[in-house]
């Protein structure tokens, strides 16, 4: 049986790794490179590696710390973090990134969605959409790390981003992000049922059973990190991934 992709989304900090809550307050959780060799030893489907200072304070990206990250995997990983050219994707998928994460990038310029896709392909080349309520109680898009709204609602925008060619949607509430509190499987309906191409639940995570439920809500994939990075109510750090037995028992 084919499961459904199960993935750990590792955000970077300088050269570290951390977890937020509601994209604040990010706590340190130890060194890229280690925690790809475990999840490289626990087969995980894929990894989405986020750099959340990159595109906040514009910072180079870090190629030199991926490709010693991406040396250590042997599973694809995907990366997004002030990619804002063609050039700098090349130079990515030179180091053996498989997928390129576009999100304030695609917001401020949508055309470089379709050149990415005409390079590296439409199944590499992903839009992650951050998002959360507003003032008014609706949902919107945001960027910057969330320090910014744009005005857009997250169903027109991921209709937009397969329309100018994305292959994949990564829709990621920030209301929930750390909260492990269970998906916003509203969205993640709405969002399914309009769109052709695959959508990866991504911010809330609390348990296996979540797993289900997004996609049961038809969801492609499950994305989470403080599921796999922290254990216990004390959310000690302990970096973690269900055997293939448990995810099996979760979609069976």
């Amino acid at each position: 049986m084919l499961l459904p992709r199960v993935i750990p989304t590792l955000l970077l900090r300088n050269t570290g790794l951390v977890k937020t809550v509601r994209f604040k307050a990010p706590v340190y959780v130890g060194d890229p490179r280690n925690a790809v060799k475990i999840f490289n030893e626990r087969e995980v489907d894929e990894l989405i590696l986020l750099d959340i200072q990159a595109t906040p304070q514009r910072t180079p990206i870090q190629f030199d710390l991926i490709r010693e990250i991406v040396t250590e995997a042997f599973i694809p990983i995907g990366y997004g973090g002030h990619i804002t050219s063609v050039e700098q994707a090349r130079q990515l998928v030179k180091l053996g990134i498989e997928k390129i994460v576009l999100g304030t990038a695609a917001a401020t310029n949508p055309a470089l969605v379709g050149e990415l896709s005409r390079f590296v392909g439409a199944s590499s080349t992903v839009v992650c959409v951050d998002y959360k309520k507003n003032l008014w109680s609706r949902n919107e898009v945001v960027m910057i790390g969330g320090r910014k709204g744009t005005g857009q609602d997250p169903l027109e925008f991921a209709r937009e981003m397969e329309r100018r060619g994305a292959g994949e949607i990564i829709l990621n509430s920030v209301d929930r992000d750390g909260m492990m509190n269970g998906y916003d499987l509203s969205l993640l309906r709405q969002v399914t049922a309009s769109l052709g191409i695959p959508i990866i639940a991504c911010g809330g995570a609390g348990q296996l059973a979540d797993f289900r439920a997004a996609v049961d809500a038809g969801a492609s994939a499950a994305a989470a990190g403080s599921l796999f990075v922290f254990h216990g109510r004390h959310r000690a750090v302990l970096i973690n991934y269900p055997t293939r037995a448990e995810l099996r028992a979760v979609f069976a």
